[in-house]
């Protein structure tokens, strides 16, 4: 019996935007994947102290942007956790429910170029395949950091799509248009609670 192949995709999603769901669709058909398991960041380490919109509407809106793609599963480990969520406690705790898996780690090319600053790092090399999206006609770097550490990496070869997260909450904020950018379900979403203005809804 083959082994079940699991992908994993992590990140704030605030908002998820167009380009993380073509990430999505290309690690789905490249990797093979049984399943691609979506984690939207609880307290992100890369990221503490800076203000995040409530996970309930980072959820909501994941939820939205994904509701025509049949492999993809909203996964609330990150979420559920207290305190500063390490990609190597998530898989940890993953792998241990699902043990025999074959799992993908699927990151950018600006994650893969620092990920000798992530916790546990050597370990986390050893537990997955990485899954590099690599932007076009560009190849990914890793840091020197991995070369004594032989690992397995998939380089995914992206579209050239340039959407930013925070460009989107810019562009919200000044009340222009962002349906081209997120999609029809997440911009009335984000219309209906008013996220990123002055003023948010509950």
């Amino acid at each position: 019996m083959s082994q079940r192949r699991i992908g994993l995709l992590g990140g704030s999603f605030d908002p998820p935007h167009l380009a993380h769901l073509a990430l999505g669709r290309v690690a789905q058909q490249a990797l093979a994947l049984d399943e691609l398991r979506w984690l939207p960041a609880g307290a992100p380490w890369q990221k503490a102290g800076r203000p995040m919109t409530p996970p309930q509407h980072r959820r909501a809106m994941l939820a939205s942007l994904l509701a025509d793609e049949p492999a993809a599963l909203i996964d609330d480990t990150e979420l559920a956790h207290r305190g500063p969520t390490y990609t190597i406690e998530t898989v940890r705790t993953l792998q241990a429910a699902a043990p025999g898996a074959q799992w993908f780690l699927i990151i950018g090319q600006d994650q893969y170029a620092r990920f000798d600053t992530w916790r546990d790092w050597p370990e986390l090399l050893q537990r997955v395949t990485l899954a590099v999206a690599a932007r076009a006609g560009q190849a990914p770097t890793p840091p020197a950091a991995l070369a004594g550490h032989p690992h397995r990496v998939v380089v995914l070869a992206m579209p050239r799509l340039d959407i930013a997260a925070s460009d989107i909450r810019a562009r919200a904020r000044q009340g222009l248009g962002i349906t081209d950018l997120v999609g029809d379900a997440v911009a009335r979403y984000i219309e209906r609670h008013r996220l990123y203005t002055a003023q948010p809804g509950i």
